[in-house]
Formats: structure tokens, sequence, C-alpha cells
């Protein structure tokens, strides 16, 4: 089984990292595989609704990052982990820019597979990045895989979230359950879907 965990943070070793890295090494532990990618540092083009995705079964845009997730993707994950700082109570903009695109274009690759949210903050505004990030997940049949506690974790210059005791717990509850969660549904078939319904309120 293997998991991809998507750093959302520009900082490739920053707080957000650190996070992750405890749920990484619970997963580990658990015997789960793991793949770390980092969103880094370069522009990220986001969705332009032109709904080409529809055809092409990804996104007509060919730049890196997404290349590379869509890349993971197709090989065959068991479950997502995604992580963001806290940007005027709302995760990076970047990683927003590529979760619309992959969720979109690249939703089925993902559908049915447990997934984890992380926010990390000074202070204030992880439950707002916690929520936006989880709505990627349910809306794409995905189970949120849940903690202990808020997914979050607290910190500011670089090395502090370790100093968060509480918030490394839960990045470990997240590990474990997120493993149990894969063990249990291993092998088992997702239930059947209804053709998509869709309505618009415009008179």
């Amino acid at each position: 089984m293997k998991v991809l965990l998507i750093n959302g943070s520009p900082r490739k070793e920053g707080n957000t990292a650190m996070a992750l890295k405890e749920v990484e090494k619970t997963l580990q532990e658990e015997g789960i595989e793991t793949i770390n990618l980092h969103i880094g540092t370069q522009p990220v083009r986001g969705c332009i609704a032109c709904r080409k995705c529809a055809e092409a079964g990804r996104c007509v845009f060919h730049d890196d990052l997404y290349e590379s997730v869509y890349h993971i993707l197709q090989e065959g994950i068991d479950g997502i982990v995604i992580g963001s700082p806290t940007y005027y109570a709302g995760p990076n903009g970047s990683l927003c820019a590529l979760l619309d695109r992959l969720f979109y274009s690249a939703g089925r690759l993902m559908a049915f597979k447990p997934a984890a949210a992380v926010a990390i903050c000074r202070r204030g505004g992880a439950s707002a990045v916690f929520d936006r990030l989880n709505k990627y997940f349910t809306i794409n049949h995905m189970p949120v895989v849940s903690a202990n506690y808020w997914n979050s974790v607290h910190g500011r210059q670089p090395g502090e979230a370790v100093q968060d005791l509480e918030g490394m717990q839960t990045m470990r509850t997240i590990g474990r359950n997120m493993a149990w969660l894969l063990k249990s549904i291993d092998g088992k078939s997702h239930p059947d879907t209804e053709e998509k319904i869709y309505t618009s309120f415009v008179r």
C-alpha cells in the first residue's frame, strides 16, 4: 500500500514538512509505503474552466508539477495526505491552483482513496485551511481520515512545529488511522455510484 504526501508549502523543510514527516514516519512504522512531493516555488497555472480535460482525461496544460502528480496518480496510490501553511485563513494559493486542476481533471484516480488534510499556522486560521482542503476530498468519494483533534500544528519559525506536542500527536494519530483504514478496505470493492445528476438554479 502506498500513500502520497503533498507538501503545499514553498519551504521544503519548514513546519509543514515537519508535520508531514511525523505522519510519514507513523505510516512507515505501520508498513505503508510513502511518496513525498513538494510543490516548490515555481508559478502554478490555475484552472481556466476550458473543460478540455473531459475529452483528454487530463489537464491540457503540461507544467512539470502537474505532470509529476498526475504520473504518480496514474501509477496508483492508496491514500493521500495534503499539507499546507495558513495564508490569510486559507491554503497556499499555488497548492489550491494545483488541486483545482488535479481534482477536476483526474479526480477518478483518487476517488474512494482515504485522504487527510494537514494545516499549519502560527496562531489562527488552521481550521479554515483544514475545511478548504477537506472539500476536495468530500466532493470526490474520498473517506476522510480523522484524528483525535483537528489536523493542525502550530509553529511560525522553521522547526517550531516539533514543539507543538499535541499537534505532533495528532499527526501520528492521522498516520495510524490512515494505516488502519487502508488495511480495513484492502482488496474490497467500493460502493456502486449513480450517474451524476447536474442541476442549475438559473431560471
